[in-house]
């Protein structure tokens, strides 16, 4: 019988799911049908069952075979995601850093002033209420551009309205930027297209780490702390905090992607963030996860990308893609 400890328990996945990958273990490399009849589950069945353990890297089904990662591949996966991420987070703290520079190098401490002198912080925290209302107030009640980071909001009731705001305060004559998940372009081109439509201007990353808008050099709006949740939020009127996020935003701005446009919908040409996937080690699981695509689409474009760079093996399309420039 399987054991219920093993390098998925061990990663902290509960004990379920390592049973569930030991009993697949000795079907890698089966038809998936054959799979299904050797554990006595219909082929839906199988499907459901295997989602938990696609999810986590553990298993892959190529056409209709069904591949189990080893648990050395297994924690090879998890280290190269791990390493990805921590990269990604050192690249965000890098601008973080280079921001507080900026304020240090424009902000010093009044000459006048004592080391025990305090005064409060300006701003509030939203807990309830109507988020959308307040956000409308704030944003008409105020003059500077539009900085926003919308790694999932598209997904929200009001969505509809904000796209009208937006229109809004584009019709005031000032700016609205918003950079976007890749994902994004796949799960909602509705929803940019209609933001495109109302003036803003788009742009995309991989991923995002948190919401946020920053309004001119007034507000910083994000969640407390920051994530993705859609309360509490604190609205932040320190100038210094404020200046720091929109530092971080222009970071982050410069690196982003222009999607193009076809027939007014968002688009984007996968290639760089193919490369820049494949050159920090992630596998086709993980790439078609993070930017919402299928695996068979990741394969595909994967194999056209190779071809295009004349390349035998992901390493040297690596090395043909840097000596072109492309990374």
């Amino acid at each position: 019988m399987p054991r219920s400890d093993g390098v998925l328990t061990a990663l902290g996945h509960p004990a379920a799911l390592e049973l569930a990958y030991q009993r697949l273990r000795p079907q890698s490399g089966r038809e998936l049908s054959r799979v299904a009849a050797a554990l006595l589950r219909s082929p839906e069945e199988l499907q459901a069952d295997l989602a938990p353990l696609v999810e986590v890297g553990a298993v892959r089904v190529s056409g209709t075979v069904l591949e189990v990662a080893t648990p050395v591949e297994l924690l090879r996966g998890v280290v190269d995601e791990q390493a990805a991420s921590a990269e990604q987070a050192r690249a965000l703290l890098d601008g973080v850093g280079r921001a507080i520079g900026l304020l240090a190098a424009d902000q010093r401490l009044s000459a006048t002033g004592h080391s025990g002198d305090t005064r409060p912080v300006e701003g509030e925290v939203w807990v309830g209420g109507d988020v959308f209302g307040r956000v409308r107030t704030t944003l008409l009640g105020s003059s500077g551009d539009l900085a926003w980071l919308r790694p999932d909001q598209w997904r929200g009731s009001r969505e509809d309205r904000m796209v009208d705001l937006v229109a809004e305060v584009v019709a005031q004559g000032r700016r609205s930027r918003a950079i976007y998940p890749v994902r994004a372009l796949h799960d909602a081109p509705h929803v940019l297209a209609a933001r495109l439509a109302a003036g803003e201007e788009i742009r995309v990353l991989p991923e995002l780490p948190t919401r946020l808008l920053v309004i001119g050099d007034s507000h910083a709006v994000m969640p407390e702390p920051l994530g993705l949740a859609d309360l509490p939020l604190a609205v932040v009127r320190l100038p210094g905090v404020v200046e720091a996020m929109g530092s971080w935003f222009e970071e982050l701005w410069g690196r982003a992607a222009v999607p193009a446009l076809d027939d007014a919908e968002p688009r984007l040409d996968l290639r760089q963030f193919l490369l820049e996937q494949l050159a920090a080690g992630a596998h086709d699981e993980q790439i078609a996860r993070k930017l919402g695509i299928s695996l068979r689409t990741v394969r595909r474009r994967v194999a056209a990308l190779m071809s295009e760079l004349g390349a035998d093996s992901r390493f040297q399309a690596g090395v043909e893609a840097a000596r072109r420039g492309w990374l």
